[in-house]
C-alpha cells in the first residue's frame, strides 16, 4: 500500500517541532551557561546533563501505562507538555546549581509524561507496514525545530553577548505555542481501552508482568547496555570546543549541525528499518556513534573533523530515536502499547543519565580525550554484545 501521512502525525510533528525549538534553544546554551557563565565544574554539568538525559525516566512507564488504562493518551501528553512549559518560566529566575537542576528536572519529567502517549498516538495513526517511516516523518518535523532552536540561540548570542535571559524568553514563547496546538488541534484518539477495576484492586495498580512480552525483555537489556555507554551531546560538543578552541558564540551551531543531519536522515532511516529490519538499523546507529567518539578523541582538529562528528552523531539519532519506539511497539500488544514504548524509553533514559554523570567524573579524572576514548572502547564491546541480544539483529533482509 502506498505511504500516506496521517494528519494526526502531521499535527503531532508540528507540536514537537515548536516544542523542540523551545527545548533545544536552551539545551544548546546550557553547557556554556553552566560551565562558563555560572563557572561550575564539568562534574556539576555532568550531574545536570544526567538529569537532562534521565529525569524523564521517573514517570515514563507510569505515564504510558496511564495512557493505556485511560484510553486517552492525548490528555496525558498534554499534561507533560504543559509541565515543561511551566518549567521554562523558572529559567528566567534561576542563577545557581540547585535551581538549574530543579528546573531541568521539572522540564524532563514533563518530557517523560508526554513521550510515550504521543508515540502511541503515532502508532495507532500510522499504516502498520510503514510504521518506522511514520515515526521518521514525525522525527523529521521534530528536528526542524531541534535545528531551529540552537540557530535562534546562536543569533541571540551573536547580537546580545551573554544574552541567556533572552534565549529563555524565546524558549517559553515557543513552548506555549506547542501546548496550544496540541490542546486545540490534535484529536483525542482512543488507544487501548478503559479496564474495569477488579474487586480488591486499585484502578491504577501497575504490575511488572505488563512488561513480560516476547522479545521486549531482550530489547530492554540491549538498549540499556548501549545507553550506559552513550554520553550526552553537550559533552561531545565541549570536547570539540576544548580541542579546537573556537569562539563560544559558535557553540550552538554544533547542535544545529547534528539536528540538520538527523532531519535529513530520519525518513530514509525509517524506510530502511521497515525494509531491512529495525534491530539492525538500531545497532548500526550505535556503530555511527562509535565512529563519532573515535573522531572526537583523535588529535585531528579542524572543520572537517568537527563536521564529520556532527554527521555521525546525527546519523546515530536518525537510526535509533524513532526506530526504538517502532521496535518496542512491534514487540508489545496493542492494549499495552504506550507502556511498552515507555519501558524501552525509560531504560535508555536511566542508563544515559548514569553515563552522563559518570562521564563528567571521568573527564575530571583523566581529561577530555581519554574519557571519550574509554567510552568508545566500552561502546564497541556493547555493540558486539547487543548483536547477539536483540531479536532480529541478525535477521535476513526483508524481516522486521
Amino acid at each position: 500500500m502506498p505511504f500516506r501521512l496521517s494528519p494526526v502525525i502531521l499535527w503531532l510533528g508540528i507540536v514537537s517541532m515548536v516544542t523542540d525549538v523551545s527545548s533545544e534553544s536552551v539545551t544548546a546554551i546550557l553547557p556554556l551557561y553552566v560551565t562558563g557563565f555560572l563557572g561550575l565544574s564539568t562534574i556539576a554539568f555532568g550531574f545536570i546533563d544526567g538529569i537532562n538525559q534521565g529525569a524523564s525516566a521517573i514517570v515514563r512507564i507510569a505515564a504510558g501505562w496511564a495512557a493505556d488504562r485511560s484510553g486517552h493518551p492525548k490528555r496525558i501528553a498534554l499534561a507533560g507538555y504543559g509541565l515543561s512549559m511551566l518549567a521554562r518560566i523558572g529559567f528566567l529566575f534561576a542563577g545557581g546549581f540547585w535551581a538549574i537542576a530543579a528546573i531541568v528536572t521539572g522540564d524532563r519529567i514533563g518530557k517523560g509524561i508526554r513521550t510515550a502517549p504521543r508515540d502511541a498516538l503515532i502508532t495507532v495513526s500510522a499504516q502498520p507496514e510503514h510504521l518506522a517511516r511514520s515515526f521518521g516523518m514525525h522525527r523529521m518535523l521534530d528536528n526542524i525545530g531541534a535545528a531551529a532552536g540552537p540557530l535562534i540561540a546562536f543569533v541571540v548570542l551573536l547580537i546580545i553577548p551573554n544574552g541567556f535571559s533572552t534565549v529563555f524568553v524565546v524558549s517559553l514563547a515557543f513552548a506555549t505555542v506547542g501546548v496550544a496546538v496540541l490542546g486545540l488541534v490534535v484529536p483525542d484518539l482512543r488507544v487501548g481501552g478503559v479496564q474495569e477495576p477488579q474487586p480488591g484492586r486499585r484502578l491504577f495498580a501497575f504490575s511488572w508482568s505488563h512488561l513480560k512480552e516476547p522479545g521486549l525483555g531482550r530489547l530492554l537489556i540491549g538498549s540499556g547496555l548501549l545507553g550506559l555507554v552513550t554520553i550526552g551531546d553537550g559533552f561531545i560538543y565541549l570536547v570539540l570546543q576544548n580541542r579546537d578552541s573556537f569562539a563560544v558564540q559558535w557553540f550552538p551551531l554544533l547542535f544545529v549541525g547534528t539536528n540538520v543531519v538527523f532531519l535529513v536522515l530520519a525518513v530514509p532511516m525509517g524506510r530502511l528499518a521497515d525494509r531491512w529490519g529495525k534491530a539492525p538499523v538500531f545497532i548500526g546507529g550505535h556503530a555511527a556513534l562509535l565512529a563519532c567518539y573515535v573522531l572526537a578523541a583523535a588529535p585531528l582538529g579542524g572543520l572537517w573533523a568537527t563536521a564529520s562528528c556532527l554527521v555521525l552523531l546525527g546519523a546515530f539519532y536518525a537510526a535509533t530515536d524513532g526506530v526504538l519506539a517502532a521496535l518496542a511497539s512491534q514487540l508489545t500488544p496493542k492494549d499495552k502499547l504506550a507502556t511498552g514504548i515507555a519501558s524501552a524509553q525509560t531504560v535508555v533514559a536511566l542508563t544515559r543519565m548514569a553515563a552522563s554523570a559518570g562521564f563528567g567524573v571521568l573527564w575530571y579524572a583523566v581529561g577530555a580525550s581519554g574519557a571519550v576514548l574509554l567510552a568508545g572502547v566500552l561502546l564497541a564491546a556493547a555493540v558486539v554484545a547487543v548483536i547477539f541480544i536483540l531479536p532480529g539483529a541478525r535477521s535476513r533482509p526483508g524481516s522486521a
